[in-house]
């Protein structure tokens, strides 16, 4: 079943990168729109330009999903709004560079609010009105590194990706019957804002073009893999051929392999002095 253009989808993080390529996949589709991120500018320019391209709605609300009560206060808004939300995309996400304790604690925590508790919260707060409505779609961009042993730096990176693919897991078995299919969609390298904002621009871009995949293509099959019923899906043949290739060797095996690659694609650390 088709999602019919009358209904409405939350995006997170929708200002750049994978948020914006799939507020322009839905968009296409006929799907109004309310669009979520940090930069109000952004937001404004992508609503006004979607709603002149695809005669759809679009509403913005800036939020900062690090605040503990962003979530409850975005769906506050909605009710406001009138407005009903059956397609939820949790896309607001970044990377916190270097060694675990380059950081101070509140760091970490902000990035743990936004990656793991808000798309949680949005999901529990959102859930009621699509089982009511017997319809919902629930997308959480996760990413291949949540399928593969993570290396030194960007320690909790690669737990909440894995985190958001179990959740997914589960809450798509509690909710097949109800027509409301949940979709871990997991990326690999992707062209976006990511890499400039965790500061490993200069590293990744030394990796094979082969390896990477578009915004715009990962949103593609991102979604159909959503409206197929898929509960998991790698995006890109390369990463599902890494996910399977990784499975097959042994632990000790694969991290070893893991952490001499992510030279390629880890910061230099701040308290360390080496490449992550």
């Amino acid at each position: 079943m088709n999602a019919p253009a009358s209904r409405w989808a939350l995006v997170t993080g929708a200002s750049a990168g994978i948020g914006e390529a799939f507020a322009r996949e839905l968009a296409g589709k006929g799907i109004h729109l309310v669009l979520t991120a940090r930069r109000e500018d952004r937001l404004t320019a992508l609503a006004e330009d979607l709603r002149s391209r695809h005669d759809i709605r679009t509403e913005t609300i800036a939020a900062d999903l690090a605040r503990p009560d962003a979530s409850a206060r975005l769906c506050e808004e909605l009710d406001r709004r009138g407005i009903t939300i059956d397609i939820l995309i949790n896309n607001a996400g970044y990377g916190v560079p270097g060694h675990y304790l380059a950081q101070p604690w509140t760091v970490h925590a902000d990035f743990l609010q936004v990656l793991v508790t808000a798309p949680c919260e949005l999901a529990y707060r959102l859930l009621p009105g699509m089982q009511r409505r017997g319809y919902g779609r629930i997308a959480n961009i996760a990413s291949l590194a949540g399928h593969v042993p993570s290396s030194a730096g960007h320690a909790m990176y690669a737990a909440s990706k894995a985190f958001l693919i179990k959740f997914s897991q589960s809450l798509a078995l509690e909710n097949r019957d109800k027509d409301i299919r949940v979709c871990a969609v997991c990326p690999g390298f992707t062209f976006s804002e990511f890499h400039d904002v965790t500061g490993a621009r200069a590293q990744v871009s030394t990796m094979p073009r082969w390896m990477w995949m578009t915004s715009e293509e990962v949103a593609r099959e991102g979604w159909s893999a959503v409206e197929r019923g898929d509960i998991v899906h790698v995006t890109g043949r390369v990463n599902r051929l890494i996910k399977t290739l990784i499975k097959l060797l042994p632990d000790r095996l694969a991290l070893n392999l893991v952490q001499r690659r992510s030279k390629s694609y880890r910061v230099m650390d701040p308290q360390q002095g080496t490449a992550e």
